[in-house]
């Protein structure tokens, strides 16, 4: 468990700003849901905490390391994304250990590891399955419990569920939130639901055009928006159907 800093960051795509000097703190144990509309910024606030675009300007600390410079495997993040990116050959404890072996973890504490992890989605019935026979909701908890096996001094979430059904997506999101919290996770979530955003952060950031414009927790951000336009974005979207 790492505390993450975001400071004045900055990402330019050409002359467009797609970051504008965004400051950021998620305490250790904390979830932060980065939630805003398509074209914000929020997935590449993500994609510059994980190393996978470049800062123009501004750093990220996690813990005591400043990353500048440093690549995504050498930084201790835990990457999931919409799409669950299982590896199709390896069955369910495969995936799932996969970054353990990476790591050059012993083979007794990796089935060790893989069989808490799978207990802590579900899914501890299905550790020689073949992801081929695994549902949508399936696979994403895999995903989720090869993100968490490594415990990764902050886990990254991009829109984890979009590519779900609404009712897979409010199973999976109970489960998110409950492995999060039991597995202490510090975490960075976007995501464009309101739903999502609630139910799984401990603190809010409102995104608009590269900036926050409101980082607050769940009452106060619903029943205290900081102007019209955060209003009217969390009232006429309760269901993340986002123009």
């Amino acid at each position: 468990m790492s505390e993450l800093i975001v400071r004045d960051a900055v990402v330019h795509y050409g002359d467009r700003i797609a970051l504008a000097g965004v400051d950021l703190e998620v305490g250790a144990g904390e979830t932060v849901a980065v939630l805003g509309p398509s074209g914000c910024g929020k997935s590449t606030l993500l994609r510059a905490v994980a190393g996978l675009e470049p800062l123009s300007e501004g750093s990220v600390v996690l813990g005591d390391r400043d990353l500048a410079g440093v690549p995504t495997y050498r930084r201790d993040v835990g990457l999931m994304f919409s799409d669950h990116a299982l590896f199709p050959h390896l069955n369910v404890a495969d995936n799932v250990g996969f970054g353990l072996r990476m790591a050059g973890w012993a083979k007794p504490d990796i089935r060790d590891r893989v069989s808490e992890m799978l207990d802590l989605v579900g899914l501890a019935d299905r550790v020689d399955s073949a992801v081929a026979e695994l549902s949508g909701g399936q696979a994403q908890r895999v995903a989720l419990a090869r993100t968490l096996a490594p415990r990764p001094a902050v886990v990254l979430l991009d829109e984890p569920m979009s590519s779900l059904d609404r009712a897979l997506r409010r199973d999976l999101t109970e489960t998110l939130a409950e492995s999060l919290q039991q597995a202490e996770a510090t975490a960075l979530l976007v995501t464009h639901d309101r739903d999502e955003a609630l139910r799984l952060g401990d603190r809010i950031a409102v995104m608009r055009e590269g900036r926050f414009v409101q980082v607050a927790a769940d009452t106060e951000l619903m029943e205290h928006p900081v102007d019209d336009w955060v209003a009217d974005f969390l009232s006429d979207n309760p269901y993340g159907e986002i123009s």
